[in-house]
C-alpha cells in the first residue's frame, strides 16, 4: 500500500512537471523582465587614498530590475547600499601626518541602459550561454560621510569642516561592463565593475586647498575634526595657514565589482495579443469528416 502510495505521488509530480514545463515555452508565456540580487566590494577614489590608487574594500548589496527592450538593448534599474571608507593612517605619503579619516554607508538608485555584444534568440531561453554588455546611466547618491573622535561616531557634513555646507544628495553617472553566464533557461549569472563619476568632492569630506579658519568654524568639535594633526603629533606646531588639507581640483568617485544572480520572471510590457486575433489557419476551416470518409453532420465551429 504504502509503495502504491509513494508511485501515485511520483506519477502526480511528474506529470505536473511535464504540464508546468509545457505552460512554460509557451508562447504566452514570454519573459523579457529579469529581476535580479548580487553583492560584491566598492573602492574609494578621491583626497583620502593614495594618487592614482582606489581606498579599502567595502560591502555593496545590490536588487535591480532590467527589461529587454529589442534582443540586444535593455532598460535597467538598480537599487545599492555600499560603504566607502579612508584613512590617512594608511597613506604611503606626508598626508600621514593630516590624520583624517571617514567611512560612510551610502544608497544609491540609478538608471541604465544596457547593449549586448551578442543578440538574444526569439525567445528568452534562447538567448546565449556566455554574454558580454556595457551599460551606463545616470544615478543619484545619497551618502553620509563619518568619523571615530574620542570613542565615539560623529557625522562630519552638519559640523561643516571646511566651513563649507554641502548636500548628502548627488547625481553620479555610472558607467561599467559585464559578462554573464546562463546557468539555465530561467537564471543567469553576472559579473559586473562599474565606475561611478560624481559631481561632489565631499565624499570624504575633504575637498579645500587649506584648513579652516578656527574663527568661522561653528563649534569646538568642528575645529577639532577639521585639523587633527595635533591628535598624531602632540608637539606638532599646529597653525591652520600651513599644510595641505585636500585638492579641490578633482571630484570624487568610486568603483564597484558585483557578482549577481538574474531571475527571467514570466512577464512581458504590453503584451500583444496577435496570438488570440491572428487568423484561422485554412486547415481549420476544412470540411470535418465522418468516420468512413463522409461529410461529418456536426455544425462547424464559429
Amino acid at each position: 500500500m504504502r509503495k502504491n502510495t509513494l508511485l501515485f505521488i511520483s506519477l502526480l509530480l511528474l506529470i505536473s512537471e511535464f504540464s508546468w514545463s509545457q505552460s512554460f515555452y509557451a508562447p504566452r508565456r514570454d519573459r523579457d523582465l529579469l529581476i535580479s540580487v548580487g553583492s560584491g566590494a566598492t573602492k574609494f577614489y578621491g583626497d583620502i587614498v593614495n594618487p592614482n590608487e582606489f581606498g579599502k574594500a567595502r560591502l555593496n548589496i545590490n536588487i535591480g530590475a532590467e527589461y529587454f527592450l529589442t534582443r540586444r538593448i535593455s532598460a535597467r534599474t538598480d537599487l545599492t547600499w555600499f560603504q566607502l571608507a579612508g584613512d590617512d593612517a594608511l597613506a604611503n605619503s606626508d598626508r600621514v601626518e593630516r590624520n583624517l579619516s571617514f567611512f560612510s554607508n551610502n544608497i544609491e538608485w540609478n538608471l541604465t541602459g544596457a547593449i549586448q555584444l551578442i543578440p538574444n534568440g526569439g525567445k528568452f531561453y534562447q538567448r546565449p550561454r556566455i554574454n558580454f554588455y556595457g551599460f551606463g546611466g545616470i544615478g543619484l547618491l545619497y551618502f553620509n560621510p563619518k568619523t571615530r573622535y574620542n570613542g565615539e561616531t560623529v557625522a562630519l557634513q552638519p559640523l561643516q569642516t571646511e566651513g563649507v555646507k554641502y548636500s548628502r544628495f548627488q547625481f553620479v553617472i555610472p558607467v561599467g561592463i559585464g559578462v554573464k553566464y546562463k546557468v539555465n533557461p530561467w537564471f543567469n549569472i553576472a559579473i559586473e565593475g562599474c565606475y561611478r563619476e560624481t559631481f561632489t568632492d565631499y565624499l570624504d569630506d575633504i575637498s579645500s586647498r587649506r584648513y579652516a579658519d578656527p574663527a568661522i568654524l561653528s563649534s569646538p568639535l568642528a575645529v577639532a575634526l577639521s585639523d587633527r594633526r595635533k591628535e598624531r603629533d602632540p608637539d606638532y606646531p599646529l597653525d591652520f595657514t600651513r599644510g595641505v588639507r585636500g585638492n579641490p581640483e578633482n571630484q570624487d568617485a568610486y568603483f564597484m565589482i558585483t557578482g549577481k544572480v538574474q531571475y527571467y520572471i514570466p512577464w512581458k510590457f504590453a503584451n500583444s495579443k496577435k496570438l488570440y486575433r491572428s487568423k484561422r489557419k485554412s486547415y481549420y476551416n476544412q470540411p470535418k469528416r465522418g468516420l468512413f470518409g463522409g461529410k461529418s453532420n456536426r455544425p462547424k465551429r464559429r
